[in-house]
């Protein structure tokens, strides 16, 4: 495994384990009553995944543009079937932290609630108090967490499957589109450039039917409508549907690149 191939494994990490960290916000927005604080907190993590986005597509297309220059035919689906492996992990990975990440989280939002200040929760972090904490805080996950799944998954089987296909679509959308001009090395830029007509697609399902059903659901949580441990159970539902909407990533990646080959073709 060369270099270039490492970064973009590592790159591609960083964006799904913190996509799935998101969850987390959530639990620590109910957990201490700040929702908008803690969305706010976390974007500034999320700037991260950005960086490492902004950075992914473009080494992607530097192998690619080397594997058609060159003619090297290496088993460039083999690559991309790896980068869709370090989604899977990455979302697993994350799925395992949700607790964790909560805990730091929610001492993150309390401690800059009182102090108001970015500079002051960063010292925070880095002091000897907050590694000590670190430290201390971490969790596994609590197996009542998964064994109360028995009794109920949280949210609809409709939003569970809405959930997957939307995290298949997403995941696979940058993948795809990149494979495509692979296939297609005179339309490359053109199907470089769908990437965003297929990733909108899911994020138009994520938009209008996954974010505000899980809104609703933790604002009826502060509200006292239905219990933190069934919104737990709901978020715990989510992340493992995110976890198998990056599997189902792998069967849909080439054919979605022959259909963005199609649409490059007829537009």
């Amino acid at each position: 495994m060369d270099i270039q191939l490492l970064i973009i494994c590592g790159l591609t990490f960083v964006i799904h384990v913190i996509a799935t960290l998101a969850y987390a916000v959530r639990i620590a927005g109910v957990r201490t009553r700040r929702i908008a604080v803690s969305f706010s907190l976390f974007g500034i993590i999320a700037l991260v995944s950005r960086t490492a986005n902004s950075f992914q597509g473009p080494f992607i297309a530097k192998r690619v543009e080397m594997d058609i220059a060159h003619h090297l035919e290496h088993g460039l689906l083999g690559d991309f079937r790896l980068f869709l492996l370090a989604a899977t992990v990455a979302s697993t990975v994350g799925a395992f932290l949700i607790p964790t990440f909560q805990r730091y989280f929610s001492r993150a939002v309390d401690h800059f609630q009182a102090n108001r200040s970015i500079p002051r929760l960063l010292l925070h972090i880095f002091s000897r108090g907050g590694v000590s904490y670190i430290r201390l805080g971490a969790r596994l996950p609590s197996r009542h967490n998964v064994t109360q799944l028995a009794t109920g998954a949280g949210v609809s089987w409709k939003v569970i499957g809405l959930n997957v296909i939307a995290m298949a679509i997403w995941t696979v959308g940058v993948f795809a589109s990149l494979y495509a001009g692979y296939l297609k090395p005179d339309l490359r830029v053109t199907c470089a450039n769908l990437s965003s007509v297929i990733n909108g697609i899911a994020t138009v399902v994520l938009a209008v039917v996954i974010d505000p059903q899980v809104s609703v659901m933790t604002d009826d949580v502060i509200e006292g409508r239905i219990s933190e441990n069934s919104f737990r159970r709901a978020i715990t539902t989510l992340a493992g549907a995110r976890v198998l909407g990056t599997l189902c990533a792998q069967a849909a990646l080439v054919p979605a690149a022959l259909v963005i080959v199609r649409i490059a073709e007829l537009i």
